[in-house]
């Protein structure tokens, strides 16, 4: 079963479950799920550019993410709500992809394999990507861990700390488009958001502190892109639905836990 065909696949999983879960604890702390479901729909775009300039996929859609980021801290509050902005935005762009798309021709892209996903698809550069990806997101969460914490549990105390809770809100929400950059292709535009939630959801229950539930969400997240890899070469079934089912399993699981527990 791991055959040396599996081999970079696996390795790919778990360089985007590194780089997921400690930043998804944060989107589930801050209920940002919305914002990472617009960017990854803003993708689409990204990919038409690329196509239309001829240049790396990855590199349109890492800059359509880093700039509806950064469009969407500047411009919210300013007579906007974040949703608000957010679904404009991403269905906006969602839209203007989609058709730029239509009209280019002789293009050879399978665009199933960037909405769902195709992780045995991965090349050693998209790996080498993903890694460099992985390890510094898990760097620069190291590095502004206890701002980003402090900021995201109580602004006034952050103020207090000399801690500024826009710049680390900015800081979080470019780090999340880098992410779904970086993952995208594992995963898929219309499943990115789940990889990044449910191993953070699903560790909740489990964890009495902020660091044990990133430790504890990796881990989920590595456990459902290894499991969910093999079941699908199993099974011959879809391999980014698959991780995100087995992650889904475990939610589901990890909360009969909880429920136990409290009525126990």
């Amino acid at each position: 079963m791991f055959s040396t065909f599996l081999i970079p696949a696996l390795l790919t999983g778990l360089g985007v479950a590194i780089a997921t879960a400690p930043i998804g604890c944060f989107v589930v702390w801050r209920r940002m799920a919305y914002f990472g479901d617009a960017t990854a729909h803003a993708a689409i775009l990204g990919i038409a550019i690329s196509l239309v300039l001829s240049t790396n996929i990855f590199i349109g859609i890492l800059c359509v993410t880093l700039i509806m980021a950064l469009v969407v801290s500047s411009l919210t509050g300013r007579g906007y709500t974040m949703d608000t902005l957010l679904g404009v935005m991403a269905h906006s762009a969602l839209a203007v992809g989609l058709v730029a798309i239509s009209f280019i021709k002789g293009v050879d892209i399978d665009l199933h394999d960037y909405l769902f996903g195709d992780i045995s698809a991965v090349t050693g550069k998209d790996l080498i990507i993903i890694w460099v990806g992985a390890i510094s997101m898990l760097a620069l969460v190291t590095w502004r861990w206890s701002a980003l914490l402090t900021a995201t549990l109580n602004e006034d105390l952050a103020h207090a700390c000399g801690i500024n809770p826009k710049r680390e809100q900015l800081i979080l929400t470019l780090a999340l488009a880098v992410i779904i950059a970086v993952a995208i292709k594992i995963t898929g535009i219309l499943l990115i958001t789940a990889l990044l939630i449910i191993p953070a959801a699903t560790a909740r229950p489990f964890s009495r502190t902020p660091e044990t539930m990133a430790v504890i969400a990796t881990c989920i997240g590595a456990f459902s892109a290894i499991t969910g890899l093999l079941t699908s070469k199993l099974w011959d079934t879809p391999t980014g639905p698959t991780i995100v089912c087995v992650a889904a399993l475990l939610f589901v699981v990890s909360n009969v836990v909880r429920l136990t527990r409290q009525t126990g």
